[in-house]
């Protein structure tokens, strides 16, 4: 009856979504939107929201028979993680928003990331169709504010997003506004969402697998980063309440000089932005089972610590017109990590992508970022125990796996 109702609730969402995007009522360019069948507004959310609540209220005791038919739990888990996301803002003009609502964006890696049991992003941005508090910038040439429509969304329902990051730099560009529509919007696509103060964790189930989320950033409004104790305290109640727990969180400095992983605080721009390496280990030792980085807008190494799986930043995964993409800042990973149901590690997958031009994520043939995960990894975790072979496959070096 649960994975019926998902399903009913998929569908309702989507249908609703494509409806108002239908081939034919849509424009080619995004810029030129204008009719209102066109765009997701208010009243077409707040009607998605009551088929949400809807499908949402308790089955009767009399349909339910516990105990009878027990779920089996998966003896594998798989779990997608990417890293920034941002396709197209309205602000500071309608000319960075992609052509075709951002359907050629997608349509190379929508299918990978929908083969998974939980797929996770980091989302840049804030979902709102206009106003909002814009965030003051003294210097536009390293400060920048992104505000996607509300129509741009439905692809990450389409792609299969379960859960994703609010905590980041970007989350409050627009204020509370923002904020509280993007948080608004990712419930009515029923995509769970953490690293807001308002809005700090989330729960859900896949498969009968109950999964604890929670996301750090060095960044106002978000669950800090830079307070390991609070975010120790946080994860061990995650613990208690869910079989797996995902931490995510955006740290580390930025660009093709910060590929490293350093074991030490960064400071970028004269702002803390965490001991990624003391973190992550932290949230391990407090219950989190797979931690999923971005920040650096390059990617990093990954290592296994305690039998579980920590990326130290996935890179840009898939962005649009406002993001340098040259060299190292234009490739990034699809991980997929697969888990034993308590979390410990089995073995991972690097599905290579790139970027070039204005933006939009393309499975890369060449598979360059998996060999610059290769060389991070065994420079930085020289004592490491992975393996990462050509086709992109991580695995121990000392035990068996699949």
């Amino acid at each position: 009856m649960l994975q019926l109702r998902t399903s009913l609730l998929s569908i309702a969402i989507l249908a609703s979504l494509l409806v108002a995007c239908a081939p034919g009522a849509v424009p080619t360019s995004g810029p030129t939107v204008t009719a209102a069948d066109t765009v997701i507004t208010r009243t077409k959310l707040d009607s998605l929201q009551a088929i949400i609540a809807e499908l949402s209220k308790p089955i009767p005791d009399s349909t339910v028979n516990i105990g009878i038919h027990p779920i089996a739990l998966p003896d594998t888990l798989s779990i997608i993680g990417v890293g920034d996301i941002m396709v197209g803002t309205n602000y500071p003009k309608e000319s960075y928003l992609p052509p075709d609502f951002a359907n050629g964006l997608w349509a190379d890696v929508k299918t990978v990331l929908r083969d998974a049991d939980v797929t996770f992003g980091n989302l840049e941005g804030v979902i709102l169709n206009e106003g909002g508090i814009p965030k003051y910038c003294s210097d536009p040439s390293i400060c920048y504010a992104f505000r996607s429509p509300e129509v741009y969304s439905y692809h990450l329902a389409d792609a299969g997003f379960d859960v994703m990051s609010t905590a980041n730099n970007h989350a409050g560009d627009f204020g509370d506004p923002g904020r509280e529509n993007t948080m608004r919007v990712l419930d009515v696509l029923g995509i769970a969402h953490g690293g807001q103060l308002t809005k700090p964790t989330a729960t859900f189930v896949r498969n009968g697998v109950r999964y604890g989320f929670a996301a750090f950033a060095p960044n106002t409004g978000t669950l800090s980063i830079n307070d390991i104790p609070n975010a120790m305290r946080i994860v061990r109640e995650l613990k208690q309440v869910s079989d797996v727990v995902i931490v995510s969180f955006h740290g580390g400095a930025e660009g093709s000089k910060h590929e490293h992983v350093t074991r030490q605080r960064e400071v970028f721009y004269g702002e803390n932005r965490g001991n990624v390496y003391e973190f992550a280990h932290a949230m391990v030792d407090a219950g989190a089972d797979i931690i999923l980085g971005h920040g650096p807008h390059v990617t990093r190494a990954v290592e296994v610590y305690k039998d579980r799986f920590i990326a130290y930043s996935l890179g840009n995964f898939n962005t649009y017109g406002r993001f340098n993409l040259r060299g190292p800042n234009g490739i990034a990973p699809i991980v997929k990590v697969y888990l034993h149901p308590d979390g410990r590690f089995m073995y991972g997958q690097i599905i290579p992508t790139y970027q070039s031009g204005e933006g939009g994520a393309r499975i890369d043939a060449g598979g360059r970022v998996i060999e610059k995960i290769r060389s991070l990894t065994a420079e930085d975790f020289p004592e490491g125990s992975l393996h990462i072979d050509d086709a992109g496959y991580i695995r121990y070096l000392s035990k068996q796996t699949p």
